[in-house]
C-alpha cells in the first residue's frame, strides 16, 4: 500500500524532463510504490506553445503519452501524470485543458481530470501576473477513481484553495487525493503548507502534494515542498527543493479510526443559501 510523490525542477527540454521523471519514478518503484504522483508541468515548463503541444499529443504523435504508458508497464506502477496540454475529447482542435492523468500499470488512462481552477492571479514575484487561463480552457468535472492504494481524487495546484472541491471528493469516496502543483515561491512560503495540510485535516484523506522546486525558464521561481500528508495532518515526507521521490505507506486501520472517531461527513449541515454551483462528478 505505499505510494510515492515526485518533486522535479522541469525546464522547456521535454525530452530532458522524461529522463528525469524515468529516473525518479524508477527510485519509487524499486523501493516499493504502487502509485506514483507527478507534479503539475512535469514534461515542460516556461514554454508558450501549449496548444500546439496538445493537438500533438492528441494526434498521437507526441512523445509524452507513448512514454507514459511505456514507462507505467515498464515499472508495473500507476502514475498520475502531473498536468499535460490536452484538448477535451470532443473538441480535438479546441483550446488545451491542463489534464492530469490517472495510468495504471498496463499503460491504460483509468482517468482524466482536467483542471478546475485556473492561476489567473498577481504575485509579488519577478514575473508579476499570471494568466493560466490564456493558454487553458477550464474543467468541468470532479474525478475520482479506483487505484491499488485506495480510492483516488484528482486535483491540480491552484485547486487547494478551494475547500469545497475537497469536500466533494470526500463524499465521492475519496480516501487519498493526488495536487500535482507548481506553486510559486511567492504563494508557496505564505499558503503551501497549510493548504495542503488543511485539505488532508478536513477530508481525512491522504493528501499527495508533487510539487516543482527550483528555477525555471524566464526566472520563475517555484516553491517546491512536496508532501505527503496523512489524514490527521501530519508530513509523512517533504522536501524543500531539488528533485525527490518521497514514499510513504497507507494505514487503513488507522485512517478508518481516524474517520470514525470524528465523523465531520455526519456532522456536516448545510445552508441552503450558501450553496455554491457543484460540477459534475465523474467516478471510475
Amino acid at each position: 500500500m505505499s505510494f510515492a510523490v515526485i518533486q522535479m525542477v522541469s525546464q522547456d527540454d521535454i525530452a530532458a524532463n522524461l529522463m528525469q521523471a524515468r529516473r525518479l519514478l524508477e527510485e519509487a518503484a524499486s523501493s516499493g510504490a504502487r502509485l506514483a504522483v507527478l507534479p503539475e508541468n512535469f514534461s515542460a515548463l516556461g514554454r508558450r506553445d501549449a496548444a500546439d503541444l496538445g493537438r500533438l499529443e492528441a494526434s498521437g504523435q507526441g512523445p509524452v503519452l507513448p512514454w507514459l504508458k511505456r514507462t507505467a508497464r515498464d515499472l508495473n506502477l500507476w502514475i498520475v501524470a502531473g498536468t499535460l496540454p490536452l484538448p477535451p475529447a470532443s473538441q480535438p482542435r479546441g483550446k488545451p485543458r491542463a489534464c492530469s492523468l490517472l495510468l495504471d500499470d498496463q499503460g491504460q488512462t483509468v482517468a482524466r481530470y482536467d483542471k478546475l481552477h485556473l492561476f489567473d492571479v498577481d504575485v509579488s514575484d519577478s514575473r508579476g501576473s499570471y494568466r493560466e487561463s490564456d493558454d487553458y480552457a477550464h474543467g468541468e468535472q470532479l474525478v475520482v477513481a479506483d487505484t491499488p492504494v485506495g480510492r483516488l481524487g484528482l486535483t491540480v495546484c491552484y485547486d487547494l484553495r478551494f475547500p469545497e472541491l475537497y469536500g466533494a471528493l470526500r463524499e465521492a469516496g475519496a480516501e487519498l487525493i493526488s495536487a500535482p502543483s507548481a506553486f510559486t515561491r511567492v504563494t508557496g512560503a505564505a499558503h503551501w503548507d497549510v493548504l495542503i495540510r488543511a485539505r488532508a485535516i478536513e477530508t481525512q484523506c491522504y493528501l499527495l502534494a508533487a510539487a516543482q522546486g527550483g528555477v525555471h525558464p524566464g526566472g520563475r521561481e517555484t516553491y517546491g515542498h512536496a508532501a505527503i500528508i496523512d489524514p490527521w495532518g501530519r508530513k509523512l515526507a517533504e522536501r524543500a527543493d531539488g528533485e525527490a521521490a518521497l514514499l510513504a505507506e497507507r494505514d487503513i486501520t488507522e485512517q478508518a479510526a481516524i474517520r470514525e472517531r470524528m465523523p465531520v461527513v455526519r456532522h456536516k449541515r448545510f445552508f441552503a443559501a450558501a450553496q455554491p454551483r457543484q460540477p459534475d462528478v465523474e467516478t471510475l
